[in-house]
């Protein structure tokens, strides 16, 4: 596994140290493991604008409310990441 020593400002080095006292994350490589997980999950999906969002708002508002039960609707919202995904639903 690769070394890396990053530098930055003593507020930032805190901030990590508090979520190490906290439970969160085992060390300070776990943390910033988990960072660069996040930011490449982040990053392979299309990003979403204020004004997509906003869309979507009026959308889900303007549809009603739906009979389907809640586990239909985990169900479709699983198939359909799964379908962004390229992978099978779980």
């Amino acid at each position: 596994m690769a070394s890396v020593t990053p530098s930055m400002p003593d507020a930032m080095k805190e901030w990590i140290d508090r979520r190490i006292v906290d439970g969160e994350y085992a060390s300070t490589s776990d943390y910033i493991r988990d960072l660069v997980r996040r930011d490449r999950e982040r990053r392979s999906h299309p990003d979403l604008t204020l004004d997509d969002l906003r869309l979507m708002v009026e959308e889900a508002r303007a549809s009603g409310i739906s009979d389907r039960s809640m586990e239909d609707i985990k169900a479709e919202a699983r198939r359909r990441a799964a379908a962004r995904r390229g992978t099978a639903a779980e």
